[in-house]
């Protein structure tokens, strides 16, 4: 049950050769046996989760099955889910339980599924490797000394770990992606305003977009067909019709044109990751794509736009966090201007006052046009970039990460270093483009590598098939963490 993968698990429900409340007691327990070791989950409620497997047996047995009802899905703790504890991995949020839930819940909740606890991410998703977390490091299940990767680290971690079938997860520069790739697991983020934001704990609102992760290219299908649609408490979601996600998986790629921009091969890529990247694109041309060489030339300014731009906005959304309506106050102060500053400077994170500072700083009158300003020009010109290699290709590839997995402690007193691990993700995200990443072999150290797939606007259901099709010549995908048990 543990290698499953989502379609499989649904027939074993809908034949019903186990039953939900079974399936997500064995996750439950899973749970139990290594979370204290990976620290993947920051809560878990057996009772609530339960109580939902319960109703999803009720569904089966009355016919009214989808193709997720009873199955245990993780949710980022970055969702609010009514009732359960949602913090965002801060202090600022450590007693703040949801009086709602955000649509992506009331989805999976629609659809069947059971919430099998919330995940433990960066804070407020702001890091690459979940080590900003006031709630502790997520450990790479592959290799405990490693990070997971971040923001969506916990996400990655609990599906690498076979701790859950399946995870919500968020990227704004790359933390549905790079996680993934750290981990040896796949993940889509979705274009911009495909899936709604509307109770997910907001970060840098132009570039945040929530999206899948799981084993596999058709378990990501299965999970954007219930993620997806437009939204009308979401003032960005896209107002479109209804997609199959799934429609397109078995389509060969004989016509297939792969675009591999010559910066992305240049210098920075570890010898190890360019390897098994190599051999992936070896094994598209065998399924029959061509391969175009593109030009990405802004690609080196992703990285200082988009850290001007998402601080900014952060700066922006996190003003809400100051102690009077809810969440983190501080116990001590001497009037209410004291009051904003204690709270804020004990409920927020290094990391989180280093970007609400930058993002302060270059909002303020006189660096306005100097930085933020400048910064959105140069954000349309790398947005035209992918406009122009996509008249000559179908769909744009390289390495998710320019290296695998980083130990412990080996970047986080260099947030420059950090922040270069999302080079090949952040450009996407600026550009509101769909990415995704799927595991493709081993690096260093035997850490997993992972290939990334970004795709023209609204092009998922074509990237899900390009990823599909390799995973059905390929194993990568089904392979596990041998130091955890897995039945």
């Amino acid at each position: 049950m543990l290698n499953a993968s989502l379609k499989q698990l649904a027939l074993q429900l809908a034949a019903r050769k186990i039953s939900s409340i079974e399936l997500t007691e064995i996750f439950l327990e899973r749970i139990k046996t290594l979370n204290k070791d990976l620290n993947a989950f920051i809560t878990v409620n057996e009772e609530m989760s339960l109580d939902q497997a319960r109703a999803a047996d009720k569904m089966i047995s009355s016919g009214q099955v989808q193709p997720l009802t009873g199955i245990p899905v993780a949710q980022k703790d970055i969702f609010c889910a009514k009732g359960w504890l949602t913090t965002c991995g801060s202090k600022m949020l450590s007693n703040f339980v949801s009086p709602y839930d955000a649509t992506i819940i009331e989805r999976f909740n629609q659809a069947g599924a059971v919430i099998l606890g919330k995940t433990n991410m960066d804070e407020f998703a702001m890091g690459s490797s979940n080590e900003t977390s006031y709630y502790g490091p997520v450990k790479n299940p592959w290799d405990i000394s490693a990070v997971p990767g971040g923001s969506s680290g916990g996400s990655a971690c609990a599906v690498a770990a076979r701790m859950a079938p399946a995870a919500t997860a968020t990227d704004t520069g790359g933390s549905i992606r790079q996680p993934a790739a750290l981990c040896g697991i796949s993940g889509i983020k979705p274009t911009y305003g495909l899936v709604s934001r509307y109770g997910m704990i907001a970060f840098a609102s132009s570039l945040d977009q929530a999206g899948p992760m799981a084993k596999s290219a058709e378990d990501l299908a299965l999970l954007m067909n219930v993620m997806a649609g437009f939204d009308a408490r979401d003032s960005t979601s896209m107002q479109r019709q209804t997609e199959d996600y799934s429609r397109d998986l078995e389509k060969p790629l004989d016509r297939l044109r792969i675009g591999l921009p010559k910066e992305y091969f240049a210098k920075g890529m570890n010898h190890d990751v360019a390897s098994a990247v190599e051999a992936a694109i070896a094994e598209y041309r065998k399924l029959g794509a061509t391969i175009v060489e593109v030009s990405l030339p802004n690609t080196k300014l992703s990285i200082p736009v988009y850290y001007v731009l998402a601080p900014a906005e952060a700066s922006s959304n996190l003003s809400r966090f100051d102690g009077v309506r809810y969440g983190y106050r501080a116990p001590h102060y001497s009037d209410l201007e004291d009051m904003y500053k204690k709270t804020r400077a004990q409920g927020f994170g290094a990391e989180v006052k280093r970007r609400i500072l930058i993002g302060t700083y270059v909002l303020s009158h006189g660096y306005y046009d100097a930085y933020y300003l400048q910064a959105q020009k140069l954000r349309r010109l790398i947005a035209n970039d992918f406009t122009e290699a996509f008249k000559q290709c179908d769909v744009i590839m390289g390495p998710t990460t320019p290296a695998v997995a980083f130990d412990f402690g080996e970047k986080s007193d260099d947030p420059i270093q950090m922040y270069l691990s999302d080079i090949y993700t952040s450009a996407t995200n600026l550009a509101g483009l769909p990415g995704m990443s799927i595991p493709v072999g081993f690096g260093d150290k035997n850490r997993p590598v992972g290939l990334h797939i970004v795709g023209n606007y609204f092009r998922e259901a074509q990237m899900l098939n390009i990823a599909h099709q390799y995973q059905q010549v390929t194993d990568w995908h089904l392979r596990a963490p041998e130091r955890l048990p897995v039945a």
